[in-house]
């Protein structure tokens, strides 16, 4: 019996020595970083930005990989049944914190199957409405609403997004009710938006604010508690007067759960430096995007939050996607 507790006490020693070991080479060969949307997309813009900074601190090549489908549920199992061991990356976003509750069956758990590693960045939506609407400021479009309910119609890029779910947050906080209108994509919401057939769209700062500033559309506020430095002008929802509303388009990185500690550690501080090189952060000006950063155990607690948030929300709104 005591020969073979000293056996089973060595093999755990001998493989907790090779995780080590596998952490102190990491990486030794390429890394891919997955993504769960089409190429040319926010996600896959960001992912790559990334990429190129970290294939220059790993010394290996760092392979963005589209595997799109499910609003980046396929992306998000792939790489949750992947081994942990660093090699598979996930560039995720929002969707995974909407997709826990707007799913009742997924072939994977986000706060159990996959580990945060580092919030990459942040980006604003903008509240806008087309110029015939008779508002000018948030309180307005709040009057306006409330005296015709459930009469608005708002345009989003289809039921569960990031469009549809700040507008509802938006809606719930303000006490209206108004219609929204799904679309296949942001881009024919928008359009609509720009036509005259629907009055309202929450959706990206990148995609509205050269149409507010071309007076296409008129932007009331930001969804982040900070001012966009694209359009500064405009103000926040929380200093428009719903007070506490804060909706970020996020995206992060994630690993398989079980992935060493020192790996998720190197992968979290060299993503952390790169946020820091000018050339990145230039480029996610560009995009609207703030850098973010912060450790891993921070980014762990946030993406807890969003989804207990989010999840509020999608529930309250009686939305479902299966």
């Amino acid at each position: 019996m005591q020969y073979r507790l000293h056996r089973i006490l060595l093999a755990c020693l001998l493989a907790g020595n090779g995780i080590v070991a596998a952490a102190q080479t990491y990486p030794n060969k390429p890394v891919r970083l997955i993504v769960g949307f089409a190429a040319g997309g926010p996600t896959d813009t960001v992912a790559r930005t990334v990429a190129r900074e970290l294939h220059q601190s790993f010394g290996q090549p760092v392979v963005v990989e589209n595997r799109p489908g499910a609003a980046s549920n396929v992306a998000a199992d792939y790489v949750a049944k992947a081994p942990a061991d660093g090699y598979t990356l996930l560039m995720g976003s929002i969707s995974l914190a909407n997709n826990a509750t707007l799913y009742s069956k997924l072939p994977y758990d986000l706060l159990r199957d996959l580990a945060a590693v580092v919030r990459v960045t942040n980006s604003p939506f903008l509240l806008c409405v087309h110029p015939s609407v008779p508002v000018k400021t948030v309180k307005e479009l709040v009057t306006f609403a409330a005296a015709r309910p459930g009469l608005v119609q708002y345009g989003t890029a289809g039921n569960g997004s990031g469009a549809h779910l700040f507008t509802e947050l938006f809606a719930s906080m303000a006490g209206i009710k108004m219609q929204g209108i799904p679309y296949k994509g942001a881009a024919p919401a928008i359009s609509d938006l720009v036509g005259g057939q629907v009055s309202l769209v929450f959706d990206n700062v990148m995609a509205m604010a050269p149409l507010h500033k071309a007076g296409k559309v008129r932007c009331l506020a930001a969804s982040t508690l900070t001012r966009s430095p694209i359009v500064p002008g405009i103000p926040t929802m929380d200093e428009a007067g719903i007070k506490g509303y804060q909706a970020d388009a996020w995206f992060g990185i994630f690993s398989a759960a079980g992935t060493p500690v020192a790996v998720v550690e190197r992968v979290n501080a060299d993503v952390n430096r790169a946020l820091g090189v000018n050339a990145v952060r230039e480029r996610f000006q560009t995009l609207g995007c703030d850098p973010a950063g912060g450790s891993a155990a921070a980014f762990a607690a946030y993406v807890r939050a969003e989804v207990d948030r989010w999840g509020k929300v999608i529930r309250g709104a009686g939305v479902r996607l299966d």
